[in-house]
């Protein structure tokens, strides 16, 4: 059984989703959830769900080791990033070649980049007057939303659609397709 860790920064539905999904299979376990703030939704949910959190900080994150060091020593197969916004260091990457997944509220490489997450990406998809937006899933890189794409998938957006409409339908999306998405990749290892 593989072994994931999720990255996250925010509330953690798209964290609960994905371990909601592979504990109801034999494929993999979310084993740890690491997160760069305190006071983020997603440690609450892990713990209700019976995964382990860790808190770190940004010292620890880029100028040592601990981070990657934990990985390896938890055995961890593939690390996704659910709502995590920091860019993640070289270290990590190196760790973990092509085994670091993350989604993104918009139709790469369309309102992709620093700074653009969550209500801002669904806010910016509106006021371009923009058909359609979506969701990516790419492998992460040394660069903000920029590594190779493994899968988009689309919803239409109406003239009147709000941003909390769009984040609504992008949100469906999500839930729908990243762990199943997590799922192909790591049927590949």
């Amino acid at each position: 059984m593989k072994k994931l860790a999720i990255f996250a920064s925010g509330s953690g539905t798209n964290a609960e989703n994905i371990i909601r999904y592979f504990a109801a299979g034999d494929l993999a376990r979310v084993e740890l959830v690491l997160c760069n703030r305190p006071d983020a939704g997603v440690l609450t949910r892990a713990a209700s769900l019976g995964v382990e959190s860790i808190v770190f900080d940004r010292d620890t994150f880029y100028n040592s080791n601990r981070i990657v060091t934990l990985l390896l020593d938890r055995g961890i197969d593939y690390v996704v990033l659910a709502g995590f916004l920091w860019l993640v260091p070289a270290s990590l990457i190196a760790a973990f070649p092509n085994r670091i997944v993350n989604i993104h509220p918009a139709l790469l490489p369309k309102f992709g980049g620093k700074g653009m997450y969550g209500d801002r990406v669904h806010r910016a998809v509106v006021e371009a007057g923009e058909t359609e937006s979506g969701i990516t899933i790419h492998r992460v890189n040394e660069h903000y939303d920029s590594g190779s794409i493994l899968a988009q998938f689309r919803v239409p957006v109406e003239p009147t659609d709000t941003p909390e409409e769009v984040a609504a339908k992008v949100h469906a999306l999500e839930y729908a397709h990243f762990p199943e998405v997590i799922a192909a990749e790591l049927e590949k290892l």
